[in-house]
C-alpha cells in the first residue's frame, strides 16, 4: 500500500469510530437531530492544519468543517494570504456539535481529542493554526507550551516552535473567523494574521 493511500486509510478509521462513538456525550444528540459528525478535510499532505473547537449548526448538517458564516471568512482569509483552502487540512478539536453552540466541556475535549491527535500525527503538518481559544488552549499544552499560554487577544498571530516526532512544527494561535462574523472591524486584524501563514504556501 503506498503512503498516500496509507494516510487516507488512517484517517477513514478515525473517521468509522468517530461516527460509531456512543461514549461520546454528544452521540445522542447527532442521532436525535439526525446530524452528522465532522472528521475534516483537505490534503492529506498539508502544510498547514487549521483547528477549531467544535462544529456549528451548518457544518453538523453537512458533514464539512467551516462551511457556514465563519467558513466564508476563512475563505476570505485564506485568498487573502494566496492559501487555496483544498491545500490545507481542516478539523475541529470536538467532533459533533455541542448543543445550541455552546463551548465544549472538558470532557467532550477529553474524548474527542485523541482522534485530532491521531489526525495530527497521520497529515504531519509543519504549521498548527488554531482557530479560537479552546483549541489554542488545547494545542499549547500539547505540546508542552502551558508557560506561554496567555489571553488570546496577547497571542494571536505569534509563532511558537515545538518539536514533535518528525521535526519542528510552528503553531500560530488565531481569532476564531467567527469574530469577523460579529464584528467586521475584526476581520483586518485576521487578515495581518494570515500573512505569517504565507509562508508554507
Amino acid at each position: 500500500m503506498d503512503i498516500q493511500n496509507n494516510r487516507t486509510e488512517q484517517l477513514r478509521k478515525i473517521k468509522d469510530e468517530v461516527v460509531a462513538l456512543k461514549d461520546s456525550p454528544l452521540y445522542k444528540e447527532r442521532i436525535k437531530n439526525k446530524t452528522f459528525p465532522v472528521i475534516g478535510e483537505g490534503d492529506h499532505y498539508a502544510k498547514i492544519m487549521f483547528i477549531g473547537e467544535a462544529p456549528g449548526k451548518n457544518e453538523a448538517e453537512t458533514g464539512r468543517p467551516f462551511c457556514g458564516a465563519s467558513g466564508k471568512i476563512l475563505d476570505e482569509l485564506l485568498a487573502s494570504a494566496g492559501i487555496e483552502r483544498k491545500s490545507v487540512y481542516i478539523t475541529n478539536i470536538v467532533k459533533d456539535r455541542p448543543p445550541f453552540n455552546r463551548d465544549p466541556l472538558p470532557e467532550e475535549i477529553r474524548i474527542y481529542s485523541t482522534f485530532l491527535d491521531r489526525q495530527i500525527d497521520i497529515i504531519q503538518p509543519k504549521a498548527i493554526a488554531t482557530l479560537g481559544r479552546f483549541s489554542m488552549d488545547y494545542i499549547m499544552r500539547k505540546f508542552g507550551l502551558d508557560n506561554e499560554i496567555t489571553v488570546i487577544s496577547k497571542m494571536h498571530g505569534k509563532v511558537f516552535y515545538a518539536r514533535v516526532n518528525y521535526g519542528l512544527i510552528k503553531i500560530i494561535p488565531l481569532y476564531h473567523p467567527a469574530v469577523a462574523v460579529y464584528n467586521n472591524n475584526m476581520k483586518q486584524d485576521l487578515i495581518n494574521d494570515f500573512k505569517v501563514l504565507e509562508q508554507f504556501k
